[in-house]
């Protein structure tokens, strides 16, 4: 029996769908970054922050919220020079990794395996940069948190740590920002290649792109995009942890004071996701965003939201305060 053309076109239209839906992330799963002042930045994450350690090998200590589920979602490693080293996102499938390893080679894109065990809790992984220079890995397995400690253990099976208070304590990781000289160019790879949504943008009078915001998941973002207005290279902006309520960022803004820890920006709320923020600096130099609230999205055909010039200051702070001039050009490196 001869198959006929629709068919072999169909099928072939099937495995394409499927080879899409193989090679995409699944959600953000940590962030590397070296410190040059480990024993100060540590202690701004687990005594100011209220992180927990899950582990500490000397030079390179490991942490996470109390609602992280992950073994970790911060690393901090002891470095010359205040830095990100990896920026890591879980993939959809145990088959995704091979799935965008034939794409990448389909690309002709440099890239290289890590053997899984080598990074700690982490199976194999797949590295590589996007056209910005950002160090991206993906990976599959990774283990989850094993609570042993009775001081910490929650009596609730959904909470792998209790939530004691200390600290700001987050109930989790939320997102990372980027600045990028080009950000309509960074975040269409990011969409196209990796499958991650594109939610809301920023555009000014002369119609470039100011920000993008993406996710995978349906909160409002998992990594943003924002103009370099130095033009000088991608350099790193923040990385986010979620508080439940406005009242705890309050909170969090008394205790940053309180242990000297520089408020950049802040208390105020983006327009864009809704959500009330505050912006300071760790010991070593790194940007850290608390923030609560922020909108949620559901629909599978969601449209990327235009803010256009009119309304792009309520979107940085719909409460009118102005962003100083070091949150548009300041930023750690890359390694």
């Amino acid at each position: 029996m001869s198959i006929s053309k629709e068919t072999i076109n169909h099928e072939q239209s099937l495995l394409e769908k499927l080879e899409k839906q193989m090679t995409s992330v699944a959600h953000l799963g940590h962030v590397e970054i070296g410190v040059t002042n480990l024993e100060k930045s540590l202690w701004f994450f687990t005594e100011v922050m209220g992180l927990y350690v899950s582990a500490n090998e000397g030079d390179k200590v490991y942490l996470r919220a109390w609602q992280d589920f992950d073994h970790h979602t911060l690393v901090l490693n002891k470095s010359d020079v205040s830095c990100v080293k990896q920026i890591a996102w879980r993939v959809s499938s145990p088959e995704s990794l091979k799935a965008f390893e034939r794409q990448f080679k389909d690309m002709n894109m440099e890239f290289k395996w890590i053997e899984g065990g080598t990074k700690k809790g982490q199976g194999d992984t797949l590295q590589f940069r996007s056209p910005a220079g950002l160090p991206i890995e993906l990976y599959w397995e990774k283990e989850l948190f094993v609570n042993t400690d009775p001081a910490t253990a929650s009596k609730l099976p959904s909470h792998p740590s209790k939530y004691t208070g200390k600290g700001v304590s987050p109930r989790r990781f939320d997102h990372v920002n980027i600045l990028v000289n080009d950000v309509a160019k960074e975040q269409q790879w990011w969409t196209n290649l990796l499958g991650v949504h594109h939610r809301y943008y920023i555009q000014n009078d002369e119609n470039v792109r100011l920000g993008s915001w993406l996710s995978r998941t349906n909160i409002a973002h998992e990594i943003a995009l924002m103009r370099n207005s130095n033009q000088n290279g991608a350099l790193f902006h923040h990385l986010a942890y979620y508080l439940d309520s406005p009242d705890e960022l309050i909170r969090a803004a008394n205790l940053m004071a309180e242990n000297d820890i520089k408020i950049e920006w802040g208390p105020g709320k983006h327009g864009t996701s809704g959500a009330q923020f505050i912006y300071v600096f760790e010991p070593s130099g790194h940007r850290v965003e608390i923030w609560t609230g922020g909108f949620l999205i559901f629909a599978p055909d969601w449209k990327p939201i235009e803010w256009g010039p009119e309304a792009g200051p309520l979107g940085l702070d719909m409460w009118g305060s102005k962003a100083p001039e070091s949150y548009f050009a300041y930023g750690t490196k890359f390694l």
